[in-house]
């Protein structure tokens, strides 16, 4: 929060607005809360959302659903296959670590571009795991992410994490992002790397050391 203060009232109300938009009701309250601490104004919008945290809903797009438990069924047409997802909504941003459906699970955390580049994503990588996705080049308020994998790890005490990222350099920020957020946590969990190439290859795959407490 320190750095989105330091960008300004308008960038900081930008931010408060992110927050609430997309249902972090507990983040927003945080950010609320270190504001006051520090003598930032508050913005009069932010804190009436504050008070009304209970009845905010947030976006509809961004409702929590877990279908762990439905039964995969056949696709229609001969040799279609079947979506291993079993949980809404996926964006990092928009998870809400406390889901059920992270409870003790292995989870897949993948840059935006995987799925597109492999072509067995579902079948060989998604099938009985939970899913976050990021993009390490685009997405903003980045520091969100790696709190929410500490709670992940801390409070839904998944089994295993695994990173799968593209090829390109840029991609390599999910990777800092989620080692970063392991090492805050509590607890230490096993974190598989796994690099995709933009043909659609998998070029390494290998168990990460992370500083866990």
């Amino acid at each position: 929060m320190a750095n989105i203060v330091k960008q300004g009232p308008n960038v900081t109300k930008a931010h408060l607005k992110h927050l609430k938009d997309h249902g972090e009701t507990g983040l927003l309250r945080e950010a609320v809360e270190y504001l006051k601490e520090n003598n930032v104004e508050v913005p009069m919008k932010a804190e009436d959302d504050k008070k009304e945290t209970k009845q905010f809903s947030g976006c509809p797009g961004a409702r929590m659903m877990d279908f762990s438990d439905a039964e995969a069924t056949s696709g229609s047409e001969e040799g279609k296959r079947v979506s291993e997802l079993r949980q809404w909504p996926v964006q990092l941003h928009l998870v809400p670590p406390q889901a059920p459906y992270f409870q003790g699970k292995d989870v897949v955390l993948a840059a935006d571009c995987v799925a597109y580049a492999l072509a067995d994503f579902h079948k060989d990588h998604l099938k009985s795991k939970s899913l976050a996705i990021a993009c390490p080049k685009l997405d903003s308020d980045q520091e969100i992410y790696v709190r929410k994998i500490t709670a992940l790890i801390d409070e839904a005490k998944i089994n295993t994490l695994t990173v799968m990222t593209m090829e390109v350099p840029c991609c390599m920020g999910l990777i800092a992002l989620a080692k970063e957020g392991a090492s805050k946590a509590s607890r230490k969990v096993p974190v598989k790397h796994i690099v995709v190439g933009i043909k659609g290859a998998i070029l390494k795959e290998e168990w990460l050391e992370t500083d866990g407490k």
